[in-house]
């Protein structure tokens, strides 16, 4: 595991509660804009998620389609997602970052290149959507040789032996669901993600953390009682929805989002 995801957690974990994680599309609604956005997120988040702009985002809903569709009519290339990722490296040493998206974009960049670039620019691990732990082959070495955790992404739907396969070639984190659906979805329910949870840590000492549909700090409060981490993602895009054309107000609006659901984090003793 990266070493700066694993004290984020023990960090975490030490004042008893769960990591935000906190995911906005870089480049959204532009270059500037977006670091500026991304910048205020990680004064409250405990880990970033920084979306790689796509033109097919097929596991996103509405929410982050759009903004992916923003960020790439904005311009946005993968020269700036690591400007981003840099500056916020800068100023917040101690915050995980993690690059989400999809493979064509290492795979036209070339994941030699992208992996040690993203290194250099003080990113902890990859999420790629669209490669499963059956074909995570195909870059886990050049991901290791780069200290890039490679975090896989388990579902409602996934079996034992892929939840055991998952854990034997994952790191950093498991990205777990909670519904079988797109971005921006209705959450699943409480009750069946902690028995989920609970068997996944059955074959994995990885932190978990649940998203997909997580938009009520009484969401995030539930699911900070027993996850390892809450993902929010198309709440926070939301925030740059609703207020287009009105930069100031975009970023107020976000910090306030993101402050109010960092305190409900805590674990309940």
């Amino acid at each position: 595991m990266s070493k700066r995801l694993a004290k984020v957690f023990a960090r975490c974990e030490a004042e008893n509660k769960s990591a935000l994680v906190g995911y906005l599309t870089a480049g959204d609604p532009s270059v500037e804009t977006s670091e500026r956005l991304m910048l205020s997120l990680a004064e409250h988040v405990d880990i970033i998620e920084i979306g790689l702009p796509f033109s097919d985002p097929m596991a996103d809903g509405p929410v982050i389609q759009a903004a992916s569709e923003r960020a790439l009519a904005a311009g946005a290339h993968f020269d700036d997602v690591l400007r981003i990722a840099k500056s916020i490296r800068e100023k917040h040493p101690n915050i995980g970052i993690v690059l989400m998206g999809y493979a064509n974009v290492p795979y036209t960049i070339g994941f030699e290149v992208f992996s040690k670039r993203a290194s250099v620019a003080g990113v902890d691990g990859v999420l790629l959507v669209d490669i499963p732990a059956e074909e995570s082959a195909l870059c886990a070495d050049i991901f290791k040789q780069y200290d890039l955790s490679q975090i896989m992404l388990l579902a409602p739907t996934s079996t034992e032996e892929r939840i055991q396969l998952a854990a034997s070639v994952g790191d950093g984190f498991i990205y777990y669901v909670s519904l079988a659906g797109i971005t921006g979805a209705e959450m699943g329910e409480v009750a069946k993600i902690k028995d989920k949870l609970s068997l996944i840590r059955q074959y994995s000492k990885l932190p978990i953390c649940v998203g997909f549909g997580v938009k009520t700090t009484e969401q995030a409060a539930d699911l900070a009682g027993f996850a390892d981490g809450v993902v929010v993602g198309s709440h926070f895009v939301s925030q740059i929805t609703s207020n287009l054309g009105v930069e100031d107000v975009m970023v107020s609006k976000l910090s306030a989002s993101a402050s109010t659901l960092a305190s409900a984090m805590c674990k309940v003793k």
